[in-house]
């Protein structure tokens, strides 16, 4: 049905994530964003006493190196099953990609969004690139937006887990209740956006819509294509779940480089989930300062320093700036070899 709304072999460009009017009305983000992080990190300093700088590094030693090259090396293998999880949501559109391809455009995409001070950088550069690709810009849009979408609904099931699986995580008061909530709302949005998605009346209204309203369409256009391949949510889903539980190894072993042992996997899975879906939120750059501040509420229960989580965090963050260097060649060349 939605096929007939909106023409495969329309010669319309690959639409934008951003509008850019909006984005030209709204100078004052990214400012905004960079004094946040600012800020938080700086009201960190300033509540620990006796600030420690000796404190955020340990003692180095082989051990340590060895932990950190294995989290860089699970770090580069997650952005390699975000492209596979891309790949299975393009197969359910009917528009499959080489993996190749997808790898290219996902390190390049890479590079904007965690280099660059930019929220969806990244995902229009693999709009763009895909689209310029097989020349279906609106599936190509559509691919993206599920792909982010599918990928979020594995975290608050892995928070479910790791709570289930400690009992002793279930008890510590308000860091259970942020992570936990942070899983019951993430939840309710994405079953309500895929609810309205679903909504063929809906659908047919906001097709030629802007912002939000497009992002509804793309998903629309999924759902639609998607609903009659029983295997498709499970394929995907499985992709997802590779791909998150990738960073969570990635950040576990990160943790053992620092000699933080109180940051075991069934932590991990319990609370550093609501660290990833909180760090996306577009009120930092790159996470800087929510991450931290989120790790320190959670880590202080256990007895981790304040100094030790918050050096976690920033190692999280240089870890994800060095492998998606990686896509630097991918950024500069990557668009080549694509159909025109």
């Amino acid at each position: 049905m939605m096929d007939s709304l909106i023409s495969d072999s329309s010669p319309a460009p690959p639409p934008d994530l951003e509008d850019q009017s909006g984005a030209r009305s709204r100078w004052w983000a990214l400012p905004l964003r960079l004094l946040i992080s600012a800020a938080l990190l700086a009201f960190l300093a300033v509540r620990i006493q006796d600030f420690e700088t000796a404190e955020l590094l340990p003692e180095w030693s082989s051990d340590n190196g060895r932990w950190l090259a294995l989290a860089a090396a699970l770090t580069f293998a997650a952005f390699g099953l975000a492209a596979l999880r891309w790949q299975q949501v393009l197969a359910s559109l009917d528009r499959p990609a080489r993996l190749s391809r997808l790898i290219s455009h996902t390190f390049a995409g890479q590079v904007i969004s965690n280099v660059l001070p930019t929220t969806i950088g990244g995902d229009v550069l693999r709009v763009r690139r895909l689209a310029r690709d097989n020349g279906d810009p609106h599936t190509s849009f559509a691919s993206v937006i599920l792909e982010r979408l599918t990928g979020w609904i594995v975290l608050p099931l892995f928070t479910i887990v790791g709570l289930g699986v400690n009992s002793g995580f279930r008890g510590l008061g308000w860091p259970t209740r942020l992570a936990g909530l942070t899983a019951v709302v993430t939840l309710v949005i994405l079953a309500g956006i895929f609810v309205l998605g679903a909504n063929e009346t809906l659908g047919r209204r906001l097709v030629h819509g802007q912002g939000w309203r497009r992002s509804l369409t793309a998903i629309h256009l999924g759902i639609v294509r998607i609903r009659n391949r029983r295997t498709a949510p499970i394929t995907i889903l499985s992709a997802g779940a590779a791909y998150q539980g990738m960073l969570i190894l990635a950040a576990f072993c990160a943790a053992q480089a620092l000699d933080i042992d109180e940051a075991g996997l069934t932590f991990m899975l319990a609370f550093f989930p609501a660290v990833l879906i909180l760090q996306v939120l577009p009120i930092g750059i790159g996470g800087l300062g929510i991450r931290e501040t989120t790790l320190v509420i959670f880590l202080s229960p256990l007895g981790v320093a304040d100094e030790r989580a918050i050096a976690f965090g920033l190692t999280l963050h240089l870890l994800t700036l060095t492998v998606s260097l990686v896509g630097v060649p991918q950024l500069a060349l990557g668009g080549r070899g694509g159909k025109r």
